[in-house]
């Protein structure tokens, strides 16, 4: 039996060949994910209020979000543990249908709005 030490080297080798995008999907899951965009649209937009992982994982609010992000001019389809399949949140320009990543998402919807926050400003990775 593999000792925690052993454990632990052999996970951060496993995490140290994932990229940026994998690294967030094990780091925080689609539904955290989901939590950040409400948090970052409701500053941004407006168009949506702020919810955590529990909320979007028993009461679902994925469509006031998603469509916080078609008013910034953003597709998203965003995943929401009260559905059936849990799917990995997919982000796309309206205008081109260019497949983005969230973070590219969140650029893109500054610029089509033309304001720009910083992590701070909408609280990037808080707690609830």
């Amino acid at each position: 039996m593999a000792t925690r030490e052993e454990n632990l080297k052999k996970i951060n080798a496993e995490l140290e060949q994932l990229s940026d995008e994998e690294l967030e999907k094990v780091a925080g899951g689609e539904t955290a994910e989901t939590a950040d965009d409400s948090r970052f649209l409701n500053i941004l937009t407006g168009k949506c209020d702020r919810y955590g992982e529990w909320r979007i994982e028993r009461e679902g609010h994925t469509a006031e979000i998603e469509k916080a992000w078609a008013y910034a001019g953003v597709e998203a389809h965003l995943n929401s543990f009260n559905n059936c399949y849990a799917r990995p949140n997919k982000y796309k320009r309206m205008d081109t249908g260019e497949s983005l990543t969230q973070e590219q998402a969140r650029q893109y919807a500054m610029n089509y709005l033309g304001r720009h926050l910083t992590d701070a400003e909408w609280g990037k990775g808080g707690s609830w």
